[in-house]
Formats: C-alpha cells, structure tokens, sequence
C-alpha cells in the first residue's frame, strides 16, 4: 500500500468521492485508501444511496456530506431527506459530518447538540467571491461559537490576492483554538489548496484524477503530490 503525504511528513489530505452510483463509489474509496488521509463521501452525487455499505470495513476516517444545492449540491432532494442521511452518518458512527452554517437553525441547534462521538464540520461556501478579511473573520467566529469541531470557509478567487485573505484565516482560527478548512475555488484559487494544510489547515481537498473533481479548481493527488515534494 502506498504511502500517504502526511506519512511523508507532507500536509494532510482529503480525497471526495463524488460517484452516481454505489458500485462505482466503492471501486473510487479502494482507491482512494491508497492516498488518502480522509475520504468524503458526496452522498448529494449518489442517486441511490447505500451509506451503512460505504462504511463497512473502511480503513480512513470518513466525511459524510450531503450538499445542499445552494452551495454546489448535484442532486436535489427534499430537505427532509437530505437531512436524515446526515442523522443516519451519526447513528452509524462516521467520524465526521458535513453540515451546511447556513442550514435551519432550529435543525442545526438540534443537530449539533446530538452529534454524539461525531466531529461536526460546519460549512460556508462563496461561489460569488472572497469577501473582505473582516467578515471573514466574523464568520469564522459566529461558526466557533455554534459549536463547530471544524469551520469549513470555502470562497470563489477572483484574484491572486483572495488566497492570502482565505490563507490568513488559518492562523487567527488557531491561535483561538479552532481547527479550520480555508481554501478558495477557482482557477486562481489552486495556491490556496496547496499552502492551507502546510500552514496548519485541518486538511486539503483533491480528486483522484482531473474526470472526478467536486469543486472547481480542485488539484489532483499526483499535481498536489509533485508539487508538495518540489516544496520539502
């Protein structure tokens, strides 16, 4: 089995799996074991999903998301439903759950209130753009303080300059003790998903090739894996 970036003292890495169909999803998280520090599971591209079978007998810590369209979901299903497959990733013991901050707060008190052993990543995605450092870090502290595990800040780069700005939410969560994700999407958002785990992000998120990708902008294993080792 090949070793991890993280084993090779590089930064720590999560690869989603982003398939249709069950079938596919299992051979894509076989895969995915060989790389991976973590594995996402987008239960939004499954048309059927089957996520007790997902779990069985897995080797990573998994993700469990399932995107609300608003924020780059694949499939629309009712909110109700949506919901319950995160509910079910708690009763059946995921290690991590994906929840939208801007989900209802009624059900996002509840949700995190009953997380049970499960870390809670609370997320916010821009796909308009990188707003200002100052309302950055507001967002930053108003998920903290909705009992977040993880604060998950994704925005869209319009410029080269929206990866500093996403980059510098790293340090000011941390010196507060908050773990964080901050990467920016988009062509000129890719230096952002190099430098975020090398500078103490939770992690960073790559496909498993260029056809598999979940977001835009999004680095393969081998692109960040060259890159990161030009860095040592």
């Amino acid at each position: 089995m090949k070793r991890s970036l993280k084993d090779e003292g590089l930064g720590r890495i999560c690869i989603p799996i982003a398939e249709t169909t069950m079938k596919d999803a299992i051979k894509a998280i076989k895969e995915a074991n060989r790389f991976a520090d973590l594995i996402e599971l987008r239960m939004d591209y499954l048309r059927k999903p089957g996520l007790a079978i997902l779990l069985q007998d897995r080797q990573k810590p998994f993700i469990i998301t399932n995107r609300r369209k608003q924020e780059g979901g694949k499939y629309w299903v009712n909110e109700r439903r949506r919901v319950r497959i995160l509910e079910e990733a708690i009763d059946l013991g995921a290690e991590f759950v994906d929840v939208e901050f801007e989900a209802k707060r009624s059900w996002l008190r509840d949700f995190i209130a009953n997380k049970k052993g499960t870390r809670i990543i609370l997320s916010s995605h821009d796909f308009q753009g990188t707003p200002s450092l100052k309302e950055l870090r507001k967002l930053c502290g108003r998920m903290t303080r909705w009992g977040a595990d993880i604060v998950k800040i994704v925005t869209f780069a319009r410029s080269w300059e929206d990866n500093l700005l996403i980059l510098s939410l790293i340090p000011y969560a941390r010196k507060r003790g908050q773990e964080i994700v901050a990467v920016c999407m988009g062509e000129r958002g890719k230096m952002s998903r190099i430098f975020a785990p090398l500078m103490g992000a939770a992690w960073t998120y790559v496909a498993l090739n260029k056809n598999r990708t979940s977001a835009p902008g999004q680095l393969t294993i081998q692109e960040l894996k060259k890159i990161w080792e030009k860095l040592r």
